[in-house]
């Protein structure tokens, strides 16, 4: 199964730019064939500084909805990222994916919101995991900060993911972190871990880049350098499977032990 993750340049405050430039470089990973197209954290509108989020999608539109069409005419699943979304009076941090019809196969609104960054002025958070099937693909959403937050992670196993897709807006000087927590949840879960980020300067933040494919060992699979690109990386999920049969993590559990 092969995997294309867009690290994408964010223009902040500018949605007609960012739609277009995702919408080329969604068309060029299309031409390597990948079997899903993930896209970065609030791609649409940038980290907003301001709560009123001007530039928001409304109800998935026009951004997720681009994505959608884009999904439908090439006949591939796209994980669209998350986008600033004003849904209900609020705005939320959500991620949107749509199947190889173009159809919405789930919707997560981002549960951990990061006070540094002023997310929680902003976001109105989620409150339920998002767990999905793809045709053969068994999924779990998380997005950026939920990376920092094992128990997520877990429960999407636990529910039967086989790869976690994150998409993020992950910014300097914090790339040693990016990865430790992308190898663990891969790792400690036996899963893999797909997880694109937003490059280059954006507002007050500059993204560093270096979207990760991780294994189920925490072998990074696939690393992307600094700027724009579309990182390509082949998953076999039967090696979740191979691992678990060696040392089953989960199975070894003892949950009725954990509570102090």
């Amino acid at each position: 199964m092969k995997l294309a993750l867009i690290q994408l340049h964010v223009v902040p405050g500018d949605p007609s730019a960012n739609i277009a430039r995702a919408t080329e470089m969604v068309r060029q990973a299309a031409a390597g064939k990948p079997d899903l197209i993930l896209l970065p954290e609030v791609w649409n509108t940038g980290v907003p500084a301001d709560p009123a989020v001007p530039g928001a999608d409304e109800n998935g539109a026009p951004a997720a909805l681009a994505m959608r069409k884009l999904a439908a005419e090439l006949g591939i699943p796209i994980a669209a990222g998350s986008v600033a979304d004003r849904r209900g009076g609020a705005v939320r941090n959500t991620a949107y994916v749509f199947d190889r019809t173009g159809s919405e196969t789930s919707r997560y609104d981002k549960i951990h919101l990061i006070g540094l960054m002023g997310e929680d002025r902003i976001y109105a958070p989620g409150a339920r995991p998002c767990r999905f099937d793809l045709p053969g693909l068994p999924c779990g959403l998380m997005i950026c900060y939920d990376l920092r937050f094992p128990e997520l992670a877990r429960a999407l196993a636990l529910a039967g993911a086989r790869l976690l897709l994150v998409p993020a807006a992950w910014p300097k000087p914090r790339l040693h972190p990016w990865r430790t927590l992308v190898q663990a949840r891969a790792l400690e879960n036996q899963v893999f871990l797909a997880a694109a980020n937003c490059a280059g300067p954006s507002g007050p933040y500059d993204f560093f880049g270096h979207s990760l494919v991780a294994d189920p060992l925490g072998n990074i699979l696939a690393e992307a350098g600094g700027s724009e690109e579309i990182l390509f990386a082949d998953i076999d999920l039967a090696a979740c499977q191979d691992v678990r049969r060696t040392m089953n993590l989960l199975s070894d559990r003892r949950p009725e032990c954990y509570q102090i």
